[in-house]
């Protein structure tokens, strides 16, 4: 099973990636995960990357691949993997594409999860954080139990510069002009799955499994 999650900032894709690794017994495969391995372990390919981040540059697509090379041949990938925000342009995709049809593991799809901006924008611009544990809440979603205070800690709530309304339909802007031609890609390769992200998680999450349960050599499980 290996599988891509695409969507828009607030869309629910780490939530909903979280629930589909647990269901599938398969890891969750991120960029940022791997950067942060390579460089931790001081990697010839993490320290080239820590190289341009270190310049303010983005990392090249072509390290980047060279981390998903690796990573998609260990041991915990045999039964497959979720793919979360990688990859983020259509030249990604197509290096993807081309590295998994060189070993011989091609994707089953890509799950797009549709999300009207209205409500893209009140989850987003809703979202506080707890300044000490870094627990999240929502001004409606997920209220805390007192106002300003973290559930957890007792810490201070506070709203990030980037969950203000203004950024984060700058946010959503930069995301249809970079990242949303992927929806076009993988719907012209066959691959696209869109899944309604509207509603609670655990009925978006049964929209997910019904989705691949649909797909060929979908996961034979109970939805």
């Amino acid at each position: 099973m290996r599988w891509i999650l695409l969507g828009p900032p607030g869309a629910g894709k780490g939530t909903q990636a979280k629930r589909l690794v647990e269901r599938l017994g398969v890891p969750q495969l991120s960029t940022g995960d791997m950067l942060r391995r390579h460089e931790a372990e001081g990697t010839p390919l993490g320290r080239e990357a820590k190289g341009y981040m270190d310049r303010g540059a983005l990392v090249p697509d072509a390290v980047l691949i060279g981390m998903m090379r690796e990573r998609v041949q260990a041991a915990d990938c045999t039964r497959g993997y979720i793919l979360d925000g990688f990859p983020r342009t259509p030249a990604q995709a197509e290096a993807l594409g081309a590295l998994l049809k060189e070993l011989g593991t091609p994707l089953d799809g890509a799950l797009s999860l549709e999300v009207p901006e209205a409500v893209l924008v009140r989850r987003l611009g809703g979202r506080w954080t707890c300044r000490s544990c870094e627990a999240m809440y929502h001004a409606t979603d997920h209220p805390p139990q007192v106002a300003g205070r973290c559930d957890r800690c007792g810490g201070t709530l506070y709203q990030r510069a980037d969950d203000g309304e203004e950024t984060v339909r700058r946010r959503l802007q930069v995301y249809r002009e970079q990242t949303e031609p992927l929806i076009g890609y993988y719907e012209r390769a066959g691959l696209l799955r869109r899944v309604e992200g509207t509603g609670t998680p655990e009925e978006i999450f049964r929209r997910l499994c019904r989705v691949m349960e649909a797909a060929p050599a979908g996961p034979a499980w109970s939805s």
